[in-house]
């Protein structure tokens, strides 16, 4: 069975909810109170939990540590994922001292090509040639966060793939071209402000899009 993507965006969201249930206490929920607090409709809870198994029972709902554990499971997130930064620029830079990776995200590797930031200290490691990825990613590294320039993410790319790096989060504007073995997450802030403007002059559809 295929599962649509939002359904796996929607997955992230109803397991953030979990975690400030689990916080507060709150030890049983409900399709109608994930719905709620996720801004969609109870069938729509039910649909994307149910592409992965039966976690609920009538009459009782679901128990937010077994979900929680289940949902972590489905999304990986139950190990530790290795990563790193190729562009150490102003992105790049941000991005290593973002303090939210969580449990299960380690940074492990910062990557340049420009001698000048090469050697340069950053969140407890040092910044280091694009040439070294063949020797620090195998066993160490599976995802990678490019934050190159347009022009270079094709070639930092197929660096990253001959590396053996298994999914990337994309930061440039540009549609890179990968094996299918390897996962390829756009982040496109203009592709978002571009969303946002369309939403906000078509509020109908907006509507339709929550459920």
């Amino acid at each position: 069975m295929k599962v649509p993507s939002a359904a796996i965006s929607r997955l992230v969201t109803y397991l953030r909810i979990l975690e400030e249930l689990e916080a507060k206490g709150i030890h049983r929920t409900s399709s109608e109170q994930l719905a709620e607090e996720a801004q969609v409709t109870a069938f729509q809870v039910r649909k994307d939990l149910s592409y992965f198994g039966s976690y609920g029972t009538r009459g009782v709902g679901y128990t937010v540590p077994v979900l929680k554990r289940e949902l972590r499971h489905i999304l990986g997130l139950n190990r530790k994922w290795g990563l790193c930064i190729v562009g150490m620029g102003r992105l790049g830079s941000a991005l290593a001292d973002y303090p939210g990776f969580g449990e299960s995200f380690e940074l492990r590797g910062f990557f340049d090509v420009d001698p000048e930031k090469v050697g340069r200290p950053v969140r407890g490691g040092v910044i280091e040639p694009v040439d070294l990825l063949p020797q620090r990613v195998p066993g160490r590294i599976e995802i990678a966060l490019l934050t190159v320039p347009r022009e270079a993410a094709q070639e930092a790319a197929d660096l990253l793939v001959a590396a053996g790096i298994k999914g990337i989060l994309n930061f440039a504007p540009v549609v890179l071209e990968v094996p299918k073995e390897v996962a390829v997450e756009n982040v496109d802030f203009l592709a978002g402000l571009t969303r946002l403007s369309f939403a906000i002059l078509n509020p109908k559809w907006r509507e339709e899009m929550m459920g």
